[in-house]
């Protein structure tokens, strides 16, 4: 799905990263812009989204890498995003039911950070997805996921 905006969320072809999608939150103070930053995705596949953000100081820790809340944040941010552009559904119109995840070593602070999500089955209201957090070769994180769809295109 290209140039989609639902109203809420909007989904472009970036202008500046050829092949990757811009993917804005509605208001310039919502949490996914304020703290997470500019996100940008791309489709890796017929299921798979890879979702990225450049880590800013507003994300490190005591330790001066990426906050652990903040990898959750992008993790979580990544669900919908990989929903809306699998599906062209709008993320605001789903809820996480639940996240797991496991952290596997620190995300630096100098380099881009990508959630990489899988959806595995969809149903009528439920999506089961699973992915990895990496910078480069590292890997990050390691999650799986359940969202739920709500509204009547459930």
């Amino acid at each position: 799905m290209t140039g989609s905006s639902t109203g809420r969320f909007t989904l472009a072809p970036s202008p500046v990263h050829k092949g990757w999608h811009d993917f804005h939150a509605p208001g310039e103070a919502a949490y996914n812009r304020a703290v997470l930053g500019p996100t940008r995705l791309r489709g890796e596949g017929p299921a798979t989204v890879r979702v990225r953000i450049e880590p800013g100081p507003q994300l490190a820790n005591s330790s001066g890498v990426v906050h652990g809340g903040a990898l959750l944040g992008l993790i979580d941010l990544s669900l919908f995003g990989a929903l809306m552009l699998l599906t062209g559904r709008d993320p605001t119109d789903a809820i996480t039911l639940d996240l797991t995840n496991q952290f596997i070593a620190p995300g630096a602070m100098d380099r881009p950070i990508d959630a990489v999500v899988e959806r595995l089955r969809e149903t009528g209201r439920l999506v089961f997805l699973r992915g990895v957090v990496e910078q480069e070769d590292t890997l990050v994180c390691a999650f799986q996921a359940t969202v739920r769809k709500l509204g009547p295109s459930a």
